[in-house]
């Protein structure tokens, strides 16, 4: 009878413990649950942002990762579940960066605070709640960094100019038009030159919306068009870039002594093996461990209603809203600190 008593007893603790694993609402445990909403999952840099969401969420929450698939109302459908099953918290890479105050007002209903990921919210959208964060990186150092690079090439190899006039011809590689990474690190990048005291000319802009296979096919058409005038190229990222490269090889560049400096943006693994293999010339770190790891401890802080600071978070706090992730330019002779 006793032993009966005795696992009676046992089952009916054990019971109590189960119960008051599950009691936090909208989490396992203590974790809370965040549902986090990717703009669209193929993207190279999007990937890694994720992979760094998923290890830095051990321990502090449970996170359910959607693809938006490139689609703002797909993304407005996911947001939509996310709150219904009352999530505590949302990360979101919007689709289009002013969508992003319809998202706010439906999560301040419902009191779900939102971190928003890598494309940044208009000005007047963030302040419209205390409860909404962005991470991401500033775009025009990303810019200033790749002209840079590029600077460096030109003053360093005089063969550089080929037709012997002084200014350098390139071509733009651009992402997705308004998103204003692109716009921002198209703009920039040039600066860059002419404070360097570089003369330059555009001999041709497109868009290939981050995509390495449109980015090949631009630069196809820009070698068409243009041929050996082009003096460098610029890519808003590394896909764009790698795309670029194909193209150039294609071309018959990359092989001997005929070279053309190519740069992107992001510091892709696939983007680091090119400049290892002397095809890219350099590349910006858009760092996604980081940006990942701030998004998820601030979500994480947010749904437990504790604060956001410095200290809690880890990063700088900007106008108590934003956390800036530095860019780090990446070459040849450093690319294999980035690995």
């Amino acid at each position: 009878m006793k032993k009966i008593t005795s696992v009676l007893l046992g089952l009916v603790m054990l019971g109590t413990v189960m119960a008051g694993c599950n009691s936090s609402s909208g989490g396992s445990g203590d974790t809370p649950k965040v549902g986090v909403a990717i703009y669209k999952f193929d993207d190279t840099f999007m990937t890694g942002v994720r992979n760094a969401i998923e290890k830095n969420a051990k321990g502090i929450a449970s996170v359910d990762i959607v693809d938006s698939q490139n689609s703002q109302p797909t993304q407005n459908d996911k947001i939509d579940l996310f709150l219904t099953k009352k999530m505590k918290a949302l990360i979101v890479n919007p689709v289009d960066r002013t969508a992003a105050g319809v998202i706010i007002d439906k999560a301040k209903a419902k009191d779900t605070p939102v971190v928003f990921l890598n494309r940044e919210p208009l000005p007047e959208d963030m302040k419209k709640w205390d409860k909404v964060y962005y991470v991401g990186a500033k775009a025009e150092e990303s810019g200033t960094m790749s002209g840079q690079i590029i600077a460096d090439y030109w003053k360093a190899h005089p063969e550089a100019d080929k037709n012997g006039d002084g200014v350098l011809q390139y071509v733009m590689l651009k992402g997705e038009p308004g998103h204003q990474d692109a716009e921002l690190r198209t703009q920039y990048s040039i600066q860059a030159l002419e404070d360097a005291g570089i003369k330059v000319e555009k001999l041709a802009e497109d868009t290939a919306m981050w995509d390495r296979v449109k980015g090949q096919e631009k630069m196809a058409a820009f070698l068409a068009a243009h041929g050996d005038k082009i003096e460098a190229v610029f890519a808003n990222n590394d896909d764009m870039a790698l795309g670029a490269i194909e193209a150039l090889k294609a071309a018959g560049y990359f092989n001997g002594d005929k070279f053309i400096p190519v740069v992107g943006v992001d510091a892709t693994a696939p983007a680091i093996q090119a400049l290892e293999q002397g095809t890219l010339l350099g590349t910006v770190l858009n760092d996604a461990e980081n940006q990942g790891k701030a998004s998820i401890k601030i979500a994480s802080l947010l749904a437990q209603g504790k604060e956001v600071n410095k200290d809690s978070v880890g990063y700088e706090i900007t106008e108590n809203q934003y956390v800036w992730v530095p860019y780090q330019k990446v070459t040849k002779d450093n690319a294999a600190n980035f690995k």
